[in-house]
Order: C-alpha cells, then sequence, then structure tokens
C-alpha cells in the first residue's frame, strides 16, 4: 500500500496534486489506515501514471477522466483532436513570430526613438496583440533557435545583464 506522499513521489506529482485528481474524482483511495490515511495499490499507481501520460500529451483532466472511466472508448479520436488543437496553437505561435519579423523588418520604427528599451518593446509587443504568456513563448523560442541573436536583441533593449541572464535562464528551460 502507497501513501499520498509516497504515490505522488512515484509519479513526479506534487501531494497536492494528487489530492486535487481525488478530489476530481481522477483518483480513489483503495482504503484508510485506523488512523484515517488514505492508502492505494498498484491499481491507482498504473492509473495515476497513464493520468501522467495524458497530461504530458496535452490532454485537458475531463478527457483523462472520459478515456479512463469508459476505457472502452477510443482515445485515438481524443488524441487526434488534441493534435488539432496542438498544430493550432503551434500556427498562432508562428504568426506571433512573423508579427515579430515584421516589427523587427521595420527597423525604422525603433530608430525613430532615442533609446530602445525593454518598457517600449513590451509595449510595441502588447500593442502586437502579445500577452504575457504570448511573450514568454516568444522569448523561449528565440532562445532556442538563435541563442546569440537573443543575447543581442537583449542587449539592444539595454536590459542589465543579471536580468538578462534571468531571462535566457528561464527561456532555456521553458
Amino acid at each position: 500500500m502507497l501513501t499520498v506522499s509516497k504515490l505522488a513521489r512515484r509519479c513526479g506529482l506534487s501531494r497536492s496534486t494528487l489530492l486535487y485528481y481525488e478530489s476530481i474524482g481522477l483518483l480513489k483511495p483503495v482504503s484508510r489506515s485506523a488512523a484515517g490515511y488514505r492508502r492505494y495499490g498498484e491499481k491507482d499507481l498504473r492509473r495515476l501514471q497513464q493520468v501522467c501520460a495524458y497530461r504530458d500529451a496535452g490532454l485537458k483532466l475531463e478527457d483523462i477522466r472520459a478515456l479512463l472511466d469508459r476505457p472502452e472508448d477510443d482515445a485515438s479520436s481524443v488524441l487526434k483532436r488534441r493534435l488539432v488543437e496542438l498544430n493550432a496553437e503551434i500556427e498562432t505561435l508562428r504568426n506571433h513570430q512573423r508579427a515579430i519579423l515584421k516589427l523587427l523588418r521595420n527597423y525604422d520604427y525603433c530608430e525613430r526613438t532615442e533609446m530602445n528599451t525593454k518598457e517600449k518593446w513590451v509595449s510595441i509587443m502588447k500593442a502586437a496583440g502579445f500577452d504575457e504568456a504570448d511573450m514568454r513563448r516568444w522569448h523561449v523560442e528565440f532562445e532556442r533557435s538563435a541563442p546569440d541573436e537573443h543575447q543581442e536583441f537583449l542587449e539592444f533593449l539595454h536590459i542589465p545583464k543579471e536580468e538578462i541572464a534571468s531571462i535566457r535562464e528561464w527561456s532555456r528551460n521553458g
């Protein structure tokens, strides 16, 4: 038998995530100890591993619950739908990249300002429809595809070296 903490650790989850999964019905303890502690068995471990695999594939929790509770349903239709959603998200990111490239090509706009700063660049990005998450994904992609140019760009914005190091670090781990 496994406790909440041991089961969570085996699957690389936090205890609170496991308890949340239990609260929404994805997981139920086999039993409780005399002291009231939840106890899980091997079947629960396998189910949680399936949950984790589906989450890693980007499935929503309600889809995961449906797949696990109705194993006779075809998981491929849910996975195919998620693939279509991912393709749409990727296309959105590509559109964001194209918008940024267009802004970069329009260098005259940047030349008209006395000094380019992070604040000015952020305002341009927001005016182009980017939110914080979009800008974060943009940095991750920039760092992945052109790390040296990413460094040069951050320096161009007169961002302090410590902040540049921080941005590049989370972009690499992104």
